[in-house]
């Protein structure tokens, strides 16, 4: 059995799942000693209804329990399929160092303040007639405001 079951909102499940089946049946036991009382055959049919309700609740309960099991064998499944495999020790041969003509990146690129103004003028040079029209609008209802 899984041991997601012992978790504490799986038990609380358990509880409440196991409340619920008691109390049909001790329902069904009350509604047939009306039925005896009082002979009626509508008490009599609500007698037999209340084990129905019992054995649906713990059926829906195991489904439930099932369908967690299935989801958590399927989250297995895939965090296995994507773990990286066992890495295998091989015997690396020393290399040489790159030739001195080859630049070496220590670290990431250095973009400058001037290199920032200028993709942001290349961007601003582009006119776009949509939004000058939303600017135009807002700018009439500010002074609109005012």
């Amino acid at each position: 059995m899984r041991r997601f079951v012992f978790a504490p909102r799986w038990v609380v499940g358990h509880v409440v799942i196991l409340i619920v089946v008691v109390s049909c049946l001790f329902l069904c036991n009350w509604q047939w000693d009306v039925s005896m009382v009082t002979h009626s055959l509508q008490n009599m049919a609500y007698a037999v209804q209340w084990p129905f309700f019992a054995v649906f609740f713990a059926v829906m309960w195991w489904r439930m329990l099932r369908l967690e099991s299935q989801r958590l064998d399927e989250e297995e499944a895939e965090a296995g399929a994507n773990a990286p495999e066992k890495p295998v020790r091989k015997r690396v041969e020393k290399q040489s160092a790159p030739p001195v003509d080859e630049p070496i990146l220590a670290g990431p690129s250095r973009r400058t303040v001037a290199d920032a103004r200028r993709d942001t003028a290349a961007v601003e040079d582009e006119a776009d007639p949509a939004m000058d029209a939303y600017n135009r609008m807002l700018a009439a209802l500010a002074a609109k405001e005012q």
